[in-house]
């Protein structure tokens, strides 16, 4: 941040300079004058400091729950209403092509947390391994479940996740939202809703999930509060919306039994137009702050859902499944003055938001993650694939993340492999896609193109080859 010039102190980022004439000067008189610079140095080096960590943004990061790819207005989405979601996405940098690397709640999260892949981070199921012969709640509260769900607990708390590093750094942080791994204080946050009982055997989030469908008085007061202590802060918003029980407020229903003959599809839409109301109003709170210039606000879904229109569960093809349907979301940049608007088709991924964050707000960034600053126009020139995996809902092995894989895909440019593996899934094949043609996954091409299937056969595996891990990290 400075240099010597001369008998000259240059202060780069100031146009000021000290200047100490290089006449001859007696013993002490020199001595003084490296007091002087040094002196100067120090302070420069204060107030730069001092700039930098001013100029660190806020950071919140938005995530729904259960939302398909395409039902978004900014998507195309011909019915579904998401004008505070479009309005963000318009000073967004937008990522048309993200994916999740897996189509389950829980690991998904846990990558958006850590920037790792789930075998990478351990978590790759929703669930411990469930007791034989127990149903509902009987098998939440039984010991052997207890003690599986804090093993996964401890796997996220053994990991350097995003928040643990941030608060390292000077910032606040803020838990609300969907959360499956005890109390907040695992993940590294300073404040919280998630208490980590026994309700729901640990599972979802307790307290949390009243933010976006009860109040959200709890996020606003965090980010006054920040404000006022002059501290920059995460926020981690995640509500469970749309997630089912799908129970829109009849004024967005309304609007939506019209468009569909299915009812089940129109809660679905309505449950859409709800979440996005609460983000229209996290932004406003962030507006009426006077703190929009100063934070950087990512977007994404945690994993796809297709509504079943006969019934209320999601359709084949989108959560827990392979195919785009669970795997795809659109993901969004927002800092203004400091991220131009812009659209990109570049596969990118989940795990490049911790990345991202952390170079964001000056942070040197681990090697243990996985992805790139999606900042970064030259790291996105060379980035030409996104990779998952999908694994058993309910773990088979805790410590073995092989013995719950299904299914390891990749996306490549404008192709996708789905490589099933063939302890869980024995009767499927290798399937392949040319997604940017066929975004919905109809036609199968690994029986015509061998040679590419071949190629991309060989990228995934050079990304995760399972027979060499059998073990959680």
């Amino acid at each position: 941040m400075h240099r010597m010039v001369g008998g000259m102190i240059e202060l780069h980022g100031d146009t000021s300079r000290v200047l100490i004439e290089n006449a001859p000067m007696t013993r002490g008189s020199r001595h003084l004058a490296v007091l002087v610079q040094w002196g100067w140095i120090c302070l420069a080096s204060a107030w730069l400091e001092s700039a930098a960590a001013d100029a660190r943004p806020n950071v919140v990061l938005i995530i729904s729950d259960d939302q398909a790819w395409t039902d978004y207005g900014f998507m195309g989405h011909p019915a579904v209403r998401t004008p505070h979601l479009d309005r963000l996405a318009g000073r967004s940098r937008v990522f048309r092509r993200g994916y999740v690397p897996s189509s389950l709640c829980c690991p998904s999260l846990a990558s958006i947390l850590t920037g790792r892949y789930p075998h990478q981070h351990g978590i790759v199921s929703n669930d411990p391994p469930l007791p034989p012969g127990l149903a509902g709640a009987q098998r939440w509260k039984s010991p052997e479940f207890v003690q599986g769900r804090k093993w996964m607990n401890n796997a996220l708390e053994s990991q350097p996740t995003l928040p643990k590093q941030l608060v390292a750094a000077g910032y606040r942080s803020f838990q609300a939202g969907k959360w499956w791994q005890g109390h907040f204080s695992r993940g590294g946050f300073t404040h919280g809703m998630t208490r980590g009982d026994e309700f729901q055997g640990g599972r979802h989030g307790d307290e949390g999930l009243k933010i976006g469908r009860h109040t959200m008085v709890p996020v606003f007061e965090f980010i006054t509060e920040s404000k006022k202590e002059g501290a920059p802060f995460f926020l981690w918003y995640a509500p469970m919306l749309p997630h089912d029980p799908h129970t829109p407020p009849d004024r967005l229903l309304a609007r939506y039994l019209p468009l569909t003959p299915s009812p089940h599809v129109a809660r679905y839409w309505a449950m859409i137009e709800w979440f996005d109301e609460t983000v229209g109003q996290l932004l406003a709170h962030l507006d009426r702050e006077r703190l929009t210039q100063d934070t950087l606000v990512v977007y994404m879904t945690d994993n796809g859902w297709i509504q079943h229109p006969d019934r209320p569960r999601f359709a084949p093809r989108s959560k827990q499944s392979p195919y785009d349907g669970g795997l795809r979301t659109p993901i969004l940049l927002s800092w203004p003055g400091r991220i131009e608007p812009s659209r990109w088709d570049v596969p990118v991924s989940s795990v490049d938001i911790a990345p991202t964050v952390m170079a964001a707000c000056g942070l040197p960034v681990h090697s243990g993650v996985a992805g790139i600053d999606l900042r970064d126009a030259r790291a996105l020139g060379g980035r030409n694939a996104a990779f998952g995996a999908c694994f058993t809902h309910d773990a088979v092995v805790l410590e073995s993340p092989v013995s719950s894989l299904r299914w390891r895909w990749g996306v490549v440019g404008e192709w996708k492999i789905i490589v099933p593996h063939a302890a869980r899934e024995p009767g499927d094949s290798v399937q392949l896609y040319h997604v940017t043609k066929d975004p919905h996954e109809l036609v199968n091409l690994a029986p015509v193109e061998p040679r590419r299937l071949d190629r991309l056969l060989r990228a995934v595996d050079a990304w995760w080859d399972p027979s060499r891990q059998r073990t959680a990290p």
